[in-house]
């Protein structure tokens, strides 16, 4: 069992955009992350559901197919389910719609623990106030001897990278610039040490960097 982490971040670092608007709340910046990774074959298909076979091919899509493969429950902040927009709402079933593309159990953290909630395609949200070792642990025996993927937001990525709890780390490096923002990197000097670091750069002109436990 492998416990993983696939993020985008700019070229100064930044993995959580700040642009969002009431009536944009995705904001323009986070498409411009996240353009290289939605525009594959995969992510057309298990996120957006064109089956077509539209979609990027290569580098991009290596790592995008290799993002569902073998995992069996995720773990997630509040934010990256949507609790912050509806937070009061006991029926608001969060912003991935009908089919959300995890079909796996899905630990939420939150301060404010409510009902779970399961959707026909599997995929099942429970709400949990946990610490990052607590929540591994459920995750752990729900993922059944599968990986376990920390999704985000970027807080609990940085929780979980500090505890020493994630033995792969992926870090699509996209060559744009925010200024602005959530960084992955503060309060991680020498989070290498103890994982070996490649990278690879992609026809897009994202560097792909992994690190990986030794």
């Amino acid at each position: 069992m492998t416990v993983r982490i696939d993020l985008n971040i700019s070229l100064d670092g930044f993995a959580a955009t700040a642009d969002q608007t009431p009536d944009d709340p995705i904001g323009k910046d986070w498409m411009r992350l996240v353009a290289a990774y939605t525009g594959t074959r995969t992510m057309q298909a298990r996120v957006f559901g064109d089956t077509s076979g539209a979609g990027t091919t290569g580098v991009e899509e290596k790592y995008a197919s290799a993002y569902f493969e073998g995992v069996g429950a995720e773990i997630m902040g509040a934010g990256m389910f949507g609790l912050h927009i509806y937070g009061d709402d006991p029926d608001w079933r969060g912003w991935w719609g009908d089919e959300p593309p995890f079909a796996m159990p899905v630990f939420v953290l939150t301060h404010r623990p409510r009902p779970s909630i399961e959707f026909d395609n599997g995929t099942v949200f429970h709400f949990v106030d946990a610490s990052p070792e607590e929540a591994l642990h459920r995750a752990t025996v729900a993922a059944g001897g599968a990986d376990v993927r920390v999704g985000g937001g970027v807080d609990v990525v940085r929780q979980f990278l500090a505890a020493g709890l994630v033995d792969r780390l992926h870090v699509a490096v996209v060559p744009i610039v925010l200024g602005q923002g959530t960084r992955l990197w503060e309060g991680l000097r020498g989070l290498e040490d103890g994982y070996e670091v490649t990278s690879e750069v992609a026809e897009s002109g994202v560097t792909h960097v992994t690190f990986q436990r030794r």
